[in-house]
C-alpha cells in the first residue's frame, strides 16, 4: 500500500468517525431536549398544582372569613333588635309604675286597690288568721283597710259556700323595703300587701311589683306583637 492510498484510507475512516461523532452528538442533543422538555413540562404542573391549592385554600379562607363576618352581623342585628325590644318593654314598665303610682295616691283609689289586695291574698289562703305586711309609709293606709276587707272576705264566703268564716287579719311588725329613688340602689318596694300565714311558711306576694310583674309577662306577646309586628 503506497502513502497515497494509506491517506485516502485515513481520510475515510476520519470521516466516519466524524459521522458517527455527528450522530451521537445529535442523539445527545436530541435527549437533551426531550429531557429538559419532560422537566419543564414537570416543573409547570408541579407550580399549576401549587397554585391551584394555594388558590383553593386561600378561597376557602376568604369563604370561611365572609361566613363568619356574616353570621357576626347577623348576631349583631339580633342582639340590637333584642335590646331595643327591652329597652321599649322596660320604658312601658317604667311607664306604668308611674303612672300606678300617681294613680294610688288619690285616697279613694288607693284604699280601694288595698282593701281588693287584701281580699285577694285572703280567698288564695283561706286562713282564719293572716299577717299583712306593708310599707312603713303605708302602715295606715293599710290599717284602714283591714276591717272593709274583712267583712269583704267573710261575705263572699257566705255567699258562695253558706258557710261562715272570718280572717283576724294583723299588721307585721316587719316592713316591705320602701319606694325606689331615682340613682340610689338597693331593695325597693312600690307598694301593696304580702299576706303571711302559718308562721310565715306561707305567703301571697301581692305587692304591686310582683303584679306589674305577672301583667307584664302576661302581655309581653300581645305588646310585642304591637310594636313589632
Amino acid at each position: 500500500m503506497d502513502a497515497k492510498e494509506a491517506q485516502r484510507q485515513i481520510e475515510q475512516m476520519k470521516d466516519f468517525i466524524l459521522a458517527e461523532a455527528k450522530d451521537k452528538a445529535s442523539d445527545i442533543n436530541k435527549k437533551c431536549e426531550e429531557d429538559f422538555s419532560i422537566e419543564v413540562y414537570r416543573l409547570i404542573t408541579e407550580q399549576k398544582e401549587k397554585v391551584r391549592q394555594t388558590y383553593e385554600k386561600k378561597t376557602k379562607q376568604i369563604e370561611t372569613q365572609y361566613a363568619i363576618a356574616r353570621s357576626m352581623a347577623i348576631n349583631k342585628q339580633r342582639l340590637e333588635k333584642i335590646k331595643a325590644r327591652q329597652e321599649v318593654m322596660h320604658k312601658i314598665a317604667a311607664d306604668a309604675q308611674e303612672d300606678i303610682v300617681k294613680e294610688l295616691q288619690k285616697a279613694d283609689t288607693g284604699k280601694k286597690f288595698i282593701t281588693q289586695l287584701l281580699l285577694q291574698g285572703m280567698l288564695m289562703l283561706l286562713e282564719s288568721e293572716v299577717v299583712v305586711r306593708c310599707r312603713q309609709s303605708d302602715q295606715s293606709l293599710v290599717q284602714s283597710c283591714l276591717k272593709e276587707a274583712s267583712d269583704q272576705y267573710s261575705s263572699l264566703i257566705k255567699q258562695e259556700t253558706g258557710a261562715s268564716k272570718a280572717c283576724a287579719l294583723t299588721i307585721d311588725k316587719t316592713y316591705l323595703p320602701p319606694a325606689p329613688v331615682p340613682g340610689k340602689d338597693g331593695p325597693s318596694c312600690l307598694g301593696g300587701v304580702v299576706l303571711l300565714c302559718q308562721g310565715g311558711k306561707i305567703s301571697v306576694d301581692n305587692t304591686i311589683d310582683m303584679r306589674l310583674h305577672l301583667v307584664m309577662e302576661q302581655a309581653k306577646p300581645a305588646i310585642r306583637g304591637l310594636l313589632f309586628p
